[in-house]
């Protein structure tokens, strides 16, 4: 099989437009509530995952579990998450959203979501099937193609 690269160039700008729109306001709200984009992302893990433990975090991050711990420390005193002990092994810790937490993770989303009604807005009817039926296939075949990668 083959690619055609002006296909290629046209995902790789839409995606760079997609990253710039959302992931721009991202890090200025996440900055205005005083967190870091590690903390953000230790956030967006325990979201993915329901329940983490410190190293999970730390691997996941690419940092050792002192750094996992101190960064978690301030989630905890921002009431962000919660750390409790593992019922299967008390020397380890739970780590779980607090409905702050949630809320937080909850605005973010809201606020991407509103770009891309606002996106939607400007196009017509007959544009938004256009794409919506094109992204269906590219979802398919993105999905199919994880899947066969692991």
């Amino acid at each position: 099989m083959e690619y055609n690269e002006a296909f290629v160039n046209t995902l790789e700008e839409a995606f760079g437009i997609i990253r710039h729109q959302m992931m721009g306001k991202v890090f200025v709200y996440v900055r205005d509530k005083g967190l870091t984009m590690a903390q953000f992302g230790a956030l967006m893990q325990i979201f993915h995952n329901r329940i983490c433990a410190v190293s999970d975090i730390g691997s996941e991050l690419g940092v050792t579990n002192s750094a996992a711990s101190q960064l978690l420390e301030r989630l905890v005193q921002l009431n962000l998450v919660t750390r409790t002990e593992d019922p299967s092994d008390r020397r380890a810790k739970q780590i779980v959203l607090t409905d702050k937490g949630r809320l937080l993770l909850q605005e973010i989303s809201q606020m991407n979501r509103n770009w891309l009604e606002q996106l939607a807005l400007s196009m017509s009817v007959q544009e938004q099937d256009q794409v919506r039926n094109a992204l269906f296939i590219f979802v398919e075949k993105a999905q199919n193609f994880e899947a066969a990668r692991n």
